[in-house]
């Protein structure tokens, strides 16, 4: 195939036409048109066909426009990625965050390369399937996702399971005071609790850890981002669920008190990368940082009577790995 006639097709159903085509690429419309005619006929199909005034693409046009896209969409960006290389040297790395995926816990995962001089970490939040199509695009090194990608993918993907963290209970010290000798289930019984929202996964391994329990907590808020959840408990209104990984850097900064841990409640991440991530020096870093076989572990630690800050900051526990390396 001839990807000069390749780009030619891809600037016509850019432009919606030959005429326009013709417009951006200096041409004469018949050239254009042969140069498409000589695609279709490489590839045996019809491209394109009349719609009225204007041109549409043939199904097969369609499947040979969608990878022309990401083709010339990258070689258009070979430019600025040349002269940023030149002019202004730096380790980038570009993540892509799920939207159902804790913040906090996404902040931990990447602190091993926060020290990383001349560091440009750009992070995007999105739906999987879109960071999924960013990742294809190259426009993306990593995607931190709660699901490894689906087997049904045609992307050449790799994923690590970078944790599988137990859940721990946090709250205001005025809040738990009254109660820390209750075990952890009547105290989330009887005190107000906030939750991550429903399209988040761990909120739904929370609801069945709750029915199993038979608990009905009093649930008066619900938040997509667990940073802004973690502010809200930490202005008194309620006791909430985190990562005990996401929980160690915040917790002492916002005084927040552990309640317990949530026997066989867990958070999972994945690391998903394409081929070209694969020798990341920063993502690389970030796998072999993640503990063997994602499991992480902290000591279940009763908060006691309420800690001085200095203390409480004393008394975080911190992740320690164990188990064995899985992809």
């Amino acid at each position: 195939m001839n990807y000069r006639h390749l780009y030619y097709f891809w600037v016509v159903a850019k432009e919606g036409g030959f005429s326009r085509a013709s417009s951006r690429l200096d041409m004469a419309i018949q050239t254009i048109s042969a140069q498409v005619r000589a695609l279709e006929q490489a590839l045996g199909y019809q491209l394109l066909k009349p719609a009225g005034r204007k041109l549409v693409l043939t199904e097969a046009g369609q499947a040979v426009f969608v990878r022309a896209e990401a083709i010339f969409q990258l070689g258009e960006s070979i430019p600025q990625a040349v002269a940023e290389a030149v002019t202004a040297p730096s380790s980038r790395l570009a993540v892509g965050i799920s939207d159902g995926l804790s913040k906090l816990t996404a902040h931990a995962l990447l602190s091993p390369i926060l020290s990383t001089r001349a560091l440009h970490l750009t992070c995007h939040e999105g739906e999987v399937s879109e960071l999924m199509a960013e990742l294809a695009l190259h426009r993306l090194d990593l995607v931190l996702a709660s699901h490894p990608p689906t087997h049904d993918s045609d992307l050449r993907l790799i994923h690590d399971r970078l944790m599988v963290c137990p859940v721990d209970w946090y709250g205001p010290a005025a809040m738990l005071r009254p109660w820390r000798q209750a075990p952890l289930l009547e105290n989330l019984a009887r005190l107000p609790v906030l939750l991550p929202t429903h399209h988040s996964s761990l909120r739904a391994r929370i609801d069945r850890w709750f029915e199993s329990h038979q608990v009905q907590p009093k649930v008066v808020g619900e938040f997509e981002d667990s940073a802004l959840m973690a502010l809200f408990a930490a202005e008194g209104m309620g006791v909430f669920p985190v990562a005990s990984l996401g929980a160690t850097p915040v917790a002492p900064r916002l005084r927040l008190h552990r309640m317990g841990r949530s026997d066989g409640l867990y958070e999972e991440v994945y690391g998903i990368r394409s081929q070209r991530g694969l020798h990341h020096p920063l993502v690389m870093q970030i796998v072999k940082a993640s503990p063997p076989g994602g499991l992480t572990a902290s000591p279940a630690q009763d908060p006691g009577p309420e800690p001085s800050a200095d203390e409480g900051r004393q008394n975080h526990a911190q992740g320690v790995p164990d188990g064995h390396k899985s992809g």
